[in-house]
């Protein structure tokens, strides 16, 4: 083998190959298995719920209180509550129409609020921005006695717009926090070109500022549904019978003999269809939206 020298006639030997620390793989090998034992149980403790609640609610009546996961499913308990002896189906739609109403004023509403709290300096807009924060520590009650007492006089009460209006006082607010974080993380260069090829402010908004921050909204959208459509509070004071939702027409089924707990699960379970499957179709703009508006 030819050594290999060096001008001074130095040999230059081989650096020998670096030998694996058995140590060292093996604790790598305990925290890999420590990370995936973690990981299952957090996933068993957050799905369990779910899928227990799936499981019973296709359970016949008579294996509700089994713990057996081996059963003939049955559709009795649905049909119990869509057209049965007790149908959710108006307090269902009920709850469509608030949600997607209450998302459909909100968002854009919060992101005109947004923008003006991040582009413009007006007198008392410190103030105001921390107002709007303070809001959100308010308990329920105490924005839902004073909203019974003006729906009552004014002939609002068991109303759709009622409750709209209530869940615009909570929503409004969250999302004007939360889009500021966006619309303060876009480039003001765009705007300024914009505005230089002859944008005026609402095109502006219309075509710049919003496919920008498009990965907030989304995440704006999902919030707004999610608190109108699991708000209870608000329909518990304000709704009788033409405009109860859903959440609160869960108590119905806690009736003088018991809680029909084949029912309530799948009543439940239609609850949280609608938020599983808006999840599933903005995960990816949620997840960008989630950590885009964190950093300016």
């Amino acid at each position: 083998m030819t050594d290999i020298l060096d001008r001074e006639g130095t040999r230059i030997g081989t650096p020998a190959p670096r030998r694996r620390h058995p140590r060292r793989s093996g604790l790598q090998r305990v925290g890999g298995f420590a990370r995936t034992v973690a990981t299952v149980a957090i996933l068993f403790f957050v799905m369990f719920p779910i899928l227990w609640i799936a499981i019973t609610a296709f359970k016949p009546e008579k294996e509700v209180f089994s713990t057996s996961i081996l059963f003939r499913p049955s559709l009795d308990n649905f049909r119990a509550i869509i057209g049965g002896t007790n149908d959710l189906v108006h307090p269902m739609w009920n709850s469509i129409i608030v949600a997607i109403f209450t998302t459909l004023i909100s968002v854009p509403l919060a992101l005109l609020a947004a923008y003006a709290f991040s582009r413009y300096r007006f007198p008392g807009h410190k103030s105001v921005l921390l107002g709007i924060v303070v809001t959100q520590f308010i308990p329920g009650v105490a924005i839902a006695l004073p909203f019974l007492t003006m729906f009552r006089d004014l002939g609002l009460l068991d109303t759709h717009l009622a409750l709209i209006i209530t869940n615009l006082a909570v929503v409004v607010p969250y999302n004007t926090w939360l889009l500021k974080g966006f619309v303060d993380g876009l480039p003001i260069e765009v705007e300024e070109a914009a505005r230089l090829d002859g944008c005026g402010q609402l095109t502006l908004l219309w075509r710049v500022i919003t496919p920008l921050a498009a990965p907030g909204i989304f995440v704006a959208v999902v919030f707004a549904f999610l608190l109108s459509w699991n708000e209870f509070l608000f329909p518990t004071f304000l709704a009788r019978a033409d405009a109860v939702t859903l959440p609160v027409s869960l108590m119905t089924l806690d009736t003088p003999n018991g809680v029909l707990w084949g029912q309530m699960a799948a009543a439940g379970l239609l609850v949280m269809v609608p938020m599983i499957i808006l999840s599933t179709l903005v995960r990816k703009h949620f997840a960008q939206g989630m950590t885009l508006g964190a950093v300016k």
